[in-house]
Formats: C-alpha cells, sequence, structure tokens
C-alpha cells in the first residue's frame, strides 16, 4: 500500500494518498503549490533565459557554435534521458526526497555555471541543471497528484502549474537581457541560487512525502535501455544539423536508439517492477493526452524559437525588445491555462485539447503571411492567439496524464509527459531548423546568382550565412543582406507551414482519442498493476 506523510514524519503504511490530500489545510496545500511553481518557473526561466547571455558567453569564454549548441542542448539532453528515472525513483523513495535534491543538484549545477573560466565546466554544468531538473520537474506535478484528491481543485492546480511553466519560458528574454547588460552573464545563474535555497527551505518544511513502494523494486535494465534510447535519439537529433544527417555519430546514434528500444519495450513487459508501465498505454485518452503534448511541442514551440530569431535578424528587435513582443503571447498562456483546468474538470479535457490545437495550427499558418517587412500594427493580435492555443492545451494534457492512471503511478506518468514534450521540443527544432535551411539555402542561391556574383563569392556567403544565425552582418553588401533576409523568411515561412500541418495531425488524433475523455479513470484506465 501506499505509505504518505502528510505531516513529514512517517505514518501507517495504510495510509492512502486521498488521506494525505484531506489531511492538509487548503493554506498548505497552497503553499506548497505556491513552493512547486517557483521552482517550476526557475527551470522554465532557465530554458530560455540563457539564449539571450550566448553572445556574451562567447566573448568571454571563446566558444564556437558547436559549443554555443550545447551549452543550450546539454541541458536539454540530460533532461530528457533522466526524467523517466527520476520520476520512478520518487514514486518509490519518496517525491519530496527526489524533488528536494533536485532542487539541490541544479542549483550546485548553476553555480558551477556561474563560476566557469572554460567553455567545457560551462557545458557540464549545464549538464548538471539538466540532470536537476529531471529530478525535480516530474515531482512537481507528482506532488500535486497527491495533494489535490479533488478533480476540479486538482484541475485548477495544474493549470496554476501550466500557466506557471508558460510564464516562465516567456519571461526569459525579457529578464536575460537587463541581466546580461547590467550585471553580465554569470548572472543568469548565479539567479537560480537563492531561488533552489528558497525551494528546499520551503518544500522541506510545506511538503508531505509520500512513496508508494508497495514491493516495488528499482528496474537497473529498463533505466539504462530508457536513458540510450532517449538520449541517443536526442543527441543524434541535436547533431543532425551541425554534423550533417549522413554523418557518422548522428547515423549511429539513432541505429543505437532503434537497437535499444524493442531491449526495452522487451524488459519492460517482462520485468516484475518496470520503470515505465506499458499498461498505462492501453487508455487511450491517457495516450491521446500524451501524443497531443508531443504535438503542440512538435509544431509550436519549435516555430517560435525561429520566430524570436525572425524579430531579431530581421525585423531589427533587440533580444530584450523581441522578447517583449512575444510577452503577451505568454501572458494569455498564464491567463487561459487555469481556466482550460476549469473546463476540463467540468466538461472534459477532450473539447479544450482539441479546440487549443486548432487555434495553434490556424496561428502558424497566419504567421507565414508576414515577411521582411512585417510591422508590429499587422501582426500583434496573433500573439494572443498563440497564447489561447498553447493555453489550451497544457492543463488538459496534464491533468489527464495524471488522472487517468492510479495515484501510485502519478511520477511516472508525470515523466512519461514531460519527456515526450520535451523531446518533441527537441525534435520540433531541429526537424523543422533542416526545412528552415534547406528551403533558405535554395532560394539564397538563386537570389546570390541573380545578383551576378561568382560562384566562389557565393560559396563563402552560403556557409557564413548557414542556419541563418548571421543575416545582416555590418559588413555585408546591402543587397546581400537583404538577400538573406528575404531567404530566412522564405524559409520560416515553409517552417511555420510545417508546424500548422503537424498541428492540424495532432488535432486529428485528438478527435479520435481524447474528443469526449473525462479526466476521471473509467473501465479503460490503465490498471493498478504491480
Amino acid at each position: 500500500m501506499p505509505t504518505v506523510h502528510p505531516d513529514s514524519r512517517d505514518v501507517s503504511a495504510a495510509a492512502s494518498p486521498a488521506a494525505a490530500g484531506t489531511a492538509l489545510s487548503r493554506r498548505r496545500r497552497t503553499a506548497a503549490l505556491l513552493v512547486l511553481c517557483v521552482s517550476l518557473f526557475m527551470a522554465m526561466l532557465d530554458n530560455t533565459v540563457v539564449n539571450v547571455a550566448l553572445p556574451s558567453m562567447q566573448n568571454h569564454l571563446g566558444a564556437d557554435i558547436s559549443d554555443l549548441q550545447w551549452i543550450v542542448d546539454g541541458y536539454s539532453l540530460s533532461l530528457a534521458a533522466l526524467m523517466l528515472t527520476a520520476g520512478t525513483v520518487g514514486d518509490l523513495f519518496g517525491r519530496r526526497k527526489v524533488f528536494l535534491f533536485g532542487l539541490l543538484l541544479f542549483g550546485a549545477g548553476s553555480a558551477v555555471c556561474a563560476l566557469a573560466g572554460h567553455v567545457g565546466i560551462l557545458i557540464a554544468g549545464r549538464v548538471l541543471q539538466g540532470a536537476g531538473a529531471a529530478a525535480f520537474m516530474p515531482g512537481t506535478l507528482s506532488i500535486i497528484r497527491q495533494i489535490y484528491t479533488d478533480e476540479r481543485e486538482r484541475a485548477m492546480a495544474i493549470g496554476i502549474w501550466a500557466g506557471v511553466s508558460g510564464l516562465g519560458l516567456g519571461v526569459g528574454p525579457i529578464v536575460g537581457g537587463p541581466i546580461v547588460d547590467h550585471f553580465g552573464w554569470t548572472w543568469v545563474f548565479w539567479l537560480n541560487v537563492p531561488i533552489a535555497l528558497i525551494g528546499l527551505v520551503g518544500g522541506a518544511l510545506l511538503i508531505p512525502e509520500s512513496s508508494d513502494r508497495d514491493g516495488r523494486t528499482l528496474d537497473p535494465a529498463g533505466q539504462l535501455l530508457g536513458m540510450v534510447v532517449i538520449g541517443a535519439a536526442v543527441y543524434s537529433t541535436i547533431e543532425g544539423p551541425l554534423r550533417g544527417w549522413s554523418d557518422h555519430f548522428v547515423l549511429g546514434g539513432y541505429v543505437l536508439a532503434v537497437v535499444a528500444l524493442p531491449l526495452f519495450v522487451l524488459v519492460e513487459l517482462k520485468v516484475k517492477s518496470p520503470m515505465l508501465d506499458l499498461a498505462m498505454f492501453r487508455d487511450r485518452l491517457f495516450t491521446g493526452a500524451l501524443l497531443n503534448g508531443l504535438f503542440l511541442y512538435l509544431g509550436m514551440f519549435s516555430v517560435l524559437y525561429f520566430l524570436s530569431l525572425w524579430l531579431q535578424e530581421v525585423l531589427g528587435w533587440s533580444a530584450t525588445g523581441a522578447g517583449l513582443v512575444v510577452m503577451p503571447a505568454m501572458v494569455v498562456v498564464a491567463a487561459v491555462t487555469p481556466v482550460a483546468g476549469w473546463i476540463a474538470g467540468r466538461i472534459g479535457a477532450g473539447y479544450p485539447m482539441t479546440a487549443g490545437l486548432l487555434v495553434s495550427a490556424f496561428a502558424m499558418a497566419a504567421m507565414a503571411q508576414f515577411g521582411s517587412d512585417a510591422s508590429f500594427r499587422s501582426y500583434w493580435w496573433l500573439l494572443p492567439v498563440i497564447g489561447l492555443g498553447m493555453g489550451l492545451v497544457l492543463t488538459p494534457i496534464t491533468a489527464t496524464a495524471l488522472a487517468r492512471v492510479p495515484a501510485r503511478r502519478a511520477g511516472m506518468a508525470s515523466a512519461s509527459s514531460n519527456t515526450l514534450r520535451e523531446l518533441g521540443g527537441v525534435i520540433g527544432v531541429a526537424a523543422l531548423g533542416s526545412a528552415l535551411t534547406a528551403a533558405m539555402h535554395r532560394d539564397l542561391g538563386h537570389r546570390l546568382t541573380s545578383l551576378g556574383l561568382p560562384a566562389d563569392e557565393r560559396a563563402r556567403l552560403m556557409d557564413r550565412l548557414n542556419g541563418g544565425t548571421r543575416l545582416s552582418g555590418g559588413d555585408l553588401p546591402a543587397a546581400v543582406a537583404h538577400a538573406a533576409n528575404e531567404s530566412f523568411v522564405r524559409g520560416l515561412h515553409v517552417a511555420e507551414y510545417s508546424g500548422s500541418a503537424v498541428l492540424l495531425f495532432g488535432c486529428l488524433l485528438s478527435l479520435v482519442l481524447v474528443r469526449r475523455g473525462r479526466l476521471d479513470q473509467d473501465t479503460q484506465a490503465a490498471p493498478d498493476g504491480a
């Protein structure tokens, strides 16, 4: 039976998660939710605030383009690879313990990053940060599952959680710009240290301990194979655009993932205590919710990354200004997610999920109508629409993932949902980025030829403008800079239309799987197996 400690002291092993929820006062539940959300905000903020500091890091540490890529993606790699393991370990040995350990690890990784005098140490610190986030992020959701036993209250709490997540992503560039300008790049990491300490103290005092071991044990073979599958796939996806998709390391990573995946499935089906209970995926609503999250991040969040490039490189906004432009979308996300939770708790999660994916698909297709001469007055109205689409999806997918499984699987379900979304973001940036780059290069080649440039000069410029990261350098002739911007916009439109198609497919899938889904378990819910 589950073991729950509502007052941070051991109680009878017969206590239930429901008892833990009712044992906590409303005030303490709210305070615990605040601690969880502040911790989550820190992790989400770190996803985007680092991007603003990359030029300063490059100047101070002598980093090259590959180094900068790994400063960003080292975090994503360890986060995605370790999250499933961390969620299950929390279920077995104590969700609060793993949550606090993750905060400690994240704070330590932040300090390593801030003190780094070499780019290799900085990347190591980012990997450590990702490992810490992998430990505490699933805990933020699984703890909510334990302390909020009423489905409607839980849906509202998850709505607040999702709103904080979206707001953290949006605030990053706005906070990061002034911090880097006035205090230096190290302070984007030092900022995390006191927040992590506050989370540690608040979590120790306010969050009840809970675990659901009940004879279950660790699954070393499954955990190792799971890390190999996800780690190899994410590594190859990150390196593909840099090395080329035919590179031996890239292909080798995908081959390793393909070989390890069936072995992982076989182990999880055979072992008595699997790290990932595949029986959960028999529930069409649980599976549909997780796939909706995957498609949202594939189609929407990845294109938002390139939207920032468009605003800064093509339209001329500063990093802080671009963050302010995107901010309305994130504010709407924060406002809509609690409302989406309220709707999901009353009429079911399927309707807002499906509507959100449809709105997101429309927003992506509409953004493709604007080019290099767009003014803020022409496209501002789409930013709240983007936020509306995201906000309608985020809360219902999370609430469904938690509600459709037994409480003892909360960490596992939370980690599964977060891992698929993280994979969606990584794969989306790589795949749509490759589509953007390919379309840009084709168009740019034609434009440079029409300018009458010789072949060797065209090749030099194409190499310099690779990936759209240096679109309008001050030493470029005006005609070449204009051609580069126009070609980037052409590639961006391809990525946006592709993202819209992905979201439409997700919408159709949602109609089939979760359109009329309820948050509570029914006869199709995953069995409460061992």
